[in-house]
């Protein structure tokens, strides 16, 4: 497990505010884009934020954890400088927004390994199976306001 906050110590990763949670997600893709959605509506505070991995930053801090940034198979989702990938990131996202959210912890009963192999078997076929949408072109301003470019 890499220490919380070691993408500050990373010369790659440009700095950026991280007092909140952050969703490193792939902008071209509409199921992520969903996703995105999702966090904008269960996040009552509207303090987490969003970066498309496509920018200079999420594609540093998808590197910094050892993931592919122009395929991934994966999204990031830090939470007090600790990152979370994968079926644990979808239910770290559910329970830091509570709500509905909260239905994703339901993913527990499956073995991690099981889950995982989902999720990326998931990720691998997204386009195919979802199509492609463009993230950054939501036209809602409070979403606006949460992109980390």
């Amino acid at each position: 497990m890499t220490p919380p906050y070691s993408y500050r110590d990373d010369p790659d990763v440009p700095a950026f505010d991280d007092s909140a949670p952050v969703a490193v997600l792939d902008a071209s893709c509409a199921i992520c884009s969903w996703g995105a959605r999702m966090i904008h509506r269960l996040d009552k505070t509207g303090r987490a934020r969003i970066c498309p991995m496509q920018t200079p930053l999420g594609a540093a801090l998808m590197a910094h954890y050892g993931l592919e940034a122009e395929d991934p198979e994966s999204w990031l989702f830090l939470v007090d400088g600790v990152a979370y990938a994968d079926s644990d990131a979808i239910m770290k996202a559910g329970r830091c927004f509570g709500g509905w959210g909260r239905i994703a912890g339901g993913l527990r009963v499956l073995p991690r390994p099981v889950r995982d192999w989902f999720y990326r078997a998931l990720a691998r076929n997204r386009y195919r199976l979802f199509g492609r949408a463009d993230l950054c072109a939501l036209p809602d301003p409070d979403f606006q306001a949460r992109l980390l470019r």
